[in-house]
């Protein structure tokens, strides 16, 4: 469908005409061709079949889960929720051994409560949660001779092949011969090419969209530098010098956006310098002489002070120990968002989904609707990954599970009627592995893909062909979830979009103390400004998930858009008056008066939704 057709939709609809675009994987194609179907052709050579298919299950689940980054961040990001999986399986397979049907659907309902609250406080936590309630209802139905430790561990066992493919398969086309900090490498070079696509920008039509793509690439580097470690201070000299080309990044970053505020043209000679240091971090080499602007304005001449800096720290063959950036979120930051009005809303959502689904699939199984099949897993499985807003809008993900499911089970019931058994489905498996990752851009992509790898799973694990049940199994998951998404619950509607507001709002307000308290601690400003800025971006992604769903639900956050308006106005004034009072030492009446217009914004529209601090 074309652009201009996908606009005309509604919201709701069009939403689910949506990919994501870029560059195809090719490592990540590689690693998910020698996951699952090599671990399922091993299992069936060694005469286990169970474990087999248990272990290609670990990996598809990791391989949804592989995404760009730094290696060491893939440990975090394929691990932790692997290891969730594992205790999932533990869980459900114990559970279904022992408890009977009621019981059992309260416990997988206890557990929804307790995963959904986990899921509001990130996306590591969401995927965690994902995959723990995922594998307690494979476990749970899914009856198997084997232990549930031995099941856990053939999982386990799979997602380690693919975390292992991960960490030793070097990136095609790398131009460096140092592939330990390949990932976060890239992510530090997209720092500077975005901060020089800012400053193209300037006084045009996009730069406020230039602004947005810097603070996503500079989430996506301080994600990736870190990563998982043993010590707080990097200890290898390639990392502390990505590390310090990180830092002297930020200050470059606090400067383009100050000038991207007064709105003013630049020449083209601004954006030379980022681009240099961009090359000089992709290609591991110096950065050779930059070119500097012209120091005429307060924000120009923090370029240039910016640009000397980062030559410096470039230069340097082993930069010092400098402290990870890694973002403030403790223990009791954790429990509020877990625990707050929008993680109790999703908690209720995600129990009531996963449990009405594993009650009524057990109903339906024990009453002989399945004929022939033993399992009957597919219709929770299916609830939790709908009832996941990560994925988008309720109706698009409704619409698009759907789409997929059809389209993967009569793809599926094609191959089985031509393709050998049980190696011709071996190689599908194989197939499909490789596909996960690009189809991972859209959810109907990705739920046809999976559909076709897991009824091939299915048929090598010895039950029949399935597609018909599966089709009708999803369908009646998506008026579950559906029915579910629309039920009235405790406290106001939107309760995830106003806990990122009211978020976006303290940071944002803690940056703007500081600034005006007009102290030395750089450090500290970069900190508060990264995460007022990371919290706005989290804010306009729930308000963007909301605004997309039917109009039932999206008008209860229809009035956010002026609020996180004036948020963003308010942090970018408040980055120009910290470059302006580095530079002279006072503010200018443009300054102040944009400040007092922000806040006055927030403070007619902004009470509602929390984003101003206690009176």
């Amino acid at each position: 469908m074309s652009r201009p057709a996908v606009r005309s939709l509604p919201p709701w609809l069009a939403h689910a005409f949506r990919a994501q675009r870029g560059p195809v994987p090719w490592s990540a194609v590689a690693r998910g061709a020698l996951a699952a179907g090599p671990l399922l052709l091993a299992g069936v050579l060694a005469g286990h079949v169970a474990d087999g298919v248990l272990a290609a299950t670990g990996a598809m689940l990791a391989g949804i889960n592989d995404r760009p980054g730094g290696r060491r961040l893939s440990i975090r990001s394929l691990g932790t929720p692997a290891l969730a999986g594992g205790l999932g399986l533990l869980v459900g397979t114990g559970a279904g051994e022992h408890l009977a049907a009621v019981p059992l659907t309260l416990v997988l309902a206890l557990l929804g409560l307790v995963a959904g609250s986990l899921s509001a406080v990130g996306p590591l936590a969401s995927a965690s949660a994902t995959q723990l309630l995922v594998t307690a209802a494979i476990g749970a139905g899914m009856p198997s001779p084997e232990s549930g430790w031995q099941r856990a561990l053939a999982f386990l066992a799979g997602a380690a092949w693919l975390l292992l493919l991960r960490l030793a398969l070097p990136t095609p086309g790398s131009l460096v011969s140092d592939l330990r900090f390949e990932g976060e490498r890239t992510a530090v070079a997209a720092v500077y090419d975005a901060i020089a696509d800012l400053l193209d920008a300037v006084g045009g039509p996009d730069a406020t969209a230039r602004r947005a793509a810097l603070t996503a690439a500079l989430d996506r580097a301080q994600d990736a530098l870190a990563g998982p470690r043993l010590r707080r201070y990097a200890t290898l000299a390639p990392e502390r010098r990505l590390h310090a080309q990180y830092v002297a990044a930020l200050p470059l970053a606090e400067a383009a956006t100050a000038l991207a505020w007064t709105g003013e043209p630049l020449s083209a000679r601004a954006s030379a310098g980022p681009r240099r240091l961009a090359a000089a971090v992709r290609g591991n080499t110096g950065t050779g002489p930059l070119p500097a602007p012209a120091r005429t304005a307060p924000a120009l001449r923090a370029l240039d002070d910016a640009l000397l800096h980062a030559a410096e720290a470039f230069d340097r063959a082993d930069a010092g120990a400098h402290r990870l950036l890694v973002r403030p979120w403790g223990a009791r930051r954790a429990l509020w968002a877990a625990f707050g009005t929008g993680g109790r809303e999703y908690a209720l959502r995600v129990a009531l989904s996963f449990g009405a689904a594993a009650g009524i699939a057990q109903a339906l199984h024990h009453t002989g609707w399945y004929g022939r099949h033993q399992h009957w897993y597919w219709l929770p499985v299916t609830a939790v990954f709908l009832v996941k807003p990560d994925l988008g809008p309720l109706a698009s993900r409704v619409l698009c599970r759907a789409a997929g499911t059809v389209l993967g089970a009569l793809l599926f019931a094609g191959f089985a009627a031509v393709l050998p058994r049980p190696f011709g489905l071996i190689a599908l498996v194989a197939v499909c592995g490789a596909l996960l990752p690009v189809s991972t851009r859209h959810f109907a992509a990705l739920t046809a893909v999976v559909t076709v790898l897991v009824l091939a799973l299915i048929m090598i694990g010895g039950e029949p062909q399935a597609s018909v049940s599966r089709i009708a199994e999803t369908l009646l998951a998506c008026a579950l979830v559906l029915i579910v998404g629309h039920l009235p619950m405790p406290g106001k509607r939107g309760a995830g979009v106003r806990a990122r507001l009211a978020a976006a709002g303290t940071a944002a307000h803690a940056y703007l103390a500081h600034v005006m308290a007009e102290s030395g601690d750089r450090a500290e400003r970069w900190a508060l400004r990264r995460e007022a800025y990371r919290t706005l971006a989290e804010a306009h992604t729930a308000m963007a998930v909301a605004a997309a769903e039917l109009p039932a639900l999206a008008r209860h956050t229809r009035d956010t858009g002026a609020v996180a308006t004036a948020l963003e106005r308010l942090v970018d004034t408040t980055t120009a008056c910290a470059v302006h009072l580095d530079d002279t030492g006072r503010l200018t009446p443009r300054h102040t008066d944009r400040l007092q217009e922000a806040l006055r914004e927030l403070e007619s529209g902004g009470r509602d939704w929390r984003v101003l601090p206690a009176a």
